[in-house]
């Protein structure tokens, strides 16, 4: 297997109308979270992926699930919970490209993942663990979770990709959140930061000063995201900028998902940092382009085809 990712999966409501949410009355009905959305954008990659969290025993969570395992993903350690609900979230698109979300995520079933229900041997099967700094921030017992699943991936050799991904309604205060998500790069060989993450850990404001103050021993490759103006990586061997793919932004979230993804790929692949990078910048660009989290995202030979095309066409500028 490939790559293993877990954290909280909710249901999704949003609507086709640019209008405050008190006045929408029909949803439409999806399913995301940050690391399902990196799961399924691997799998529609052509990678063996792993999934799992906690879910409640309730339609939502039975929901979630079918949802995941719909695209090959292995979900065979997920458990169910009578004791709290799936989590659910609303989307408010107000004007073209910007978007408001509402989280109801508070005491849900995934903030019950405890460490004990770890299952520790099935980490081994996996190359990569790929992790947020959000199940960390949605309870004491998922902060010790996500600990012993880095310290223990660690340990069996698996290659470790972190994104902070701050969620600051989860968090108490700044210090609070620089303070864990600092410990839990720590672990990590592979740490891909927003700019404005990147800040929060660093107290650095460019990339280059970011990339250099987390590229600590034992990091292999730090990757700061810029979003429209591309991204900035950095390992001891290398480091430079990759310019964005064009898009035109309809819906942004999702997009540092789908980034990871492309880049945990390309690092699959056997990629230089730079071309791993580049394939995700060009996920990036293609999940801001649709409405949802992960219904566009692409299939290997449609991500290839446009990277290629994206070369040819810079090809031809220079020519002329």
């Amino acid at each position: 297997m490939d790559v293993v990712t877990f954290g909280e999966s909710m249901v999704l409501f949003s609507s086709d109308q640019n209008l405050p949410l008190q006045y929408i009355h029909q949803f439409n009905k999806q399913m995301a979270g940050a690391e399902s959305n990196v799961a399924i954008g691997l799998a529609k990659l052509g990678h063996r992926v792993g999934w799992f969290s906690k879910l409640g025993d309730d339609p939502f969570g039975h929901y979630v699930l079918h949802q995941i395992r719909g695209y090959g993903i292995d979900t065979s350690r997920c458990r169910h919970t009578n004791d709290a609900p799936t989590g659910i979230y609303f989307k408010e698109q107000r004007t073209h490209g910007k978007t408001q979300v509402y989280y109801y995520r508070h005491h849900s079933a995934a903030s019950r993942m405890h460490p004990d229900e770890l299952d520790e041997a099935y980490l081994a099967g996996f190359k990569f663990l790929h992790v947020t700094g959000i199940t960390a921030a949605l309870s004491p017992d998922c902060l010790a979770f996500t600990r012993k699943a880095m310290a223990s991936a660690r340990k069996q050799g698996l290659k470790i990709v972190f994104d902070p991904n701050v969620r600051w309604k989860l968090w108490d205060s700044e210090e609070a959140a620089k303070q864990v998500l600092l410990e839990l790069a720590g672990y990590a060989d592979y740490i891909l930061p927003g700019l404005d993450e990147g800040e929060l850990l660093t107290g650095c404001k460019q990339p280059e000063e970011i990339a250099s103050a987390l590229l600590k021993p034992g990091v292999a490759g730090v990757v700061v995201k810029l979003g429209s103006e591309g991204a900035y990586y950095q390992s001891e061997q290398q480091g430079g900028y990759v310019a964005p793919f064009p898009a035109e932004e309809i819906d942004p979230v999702g997009a540092g998902d789908a980034f990871a993804a492309g880049f945990i790929s390309g690092l699959l692949h056997g990629d230089e940092l730079e071309q791993a990078v580049r394939k995700a910048s060009a996920m990036g660009a293609i999940a801001v382009s649709v409405n949802g989290d992960v219904e566009g995202l692409p299939n290997e030979q449609e991500l290839l085809h446009m990277i290629h095309h994206h070369d040819d066409e810079d090809y031809q500028n220079v020519k002329r």
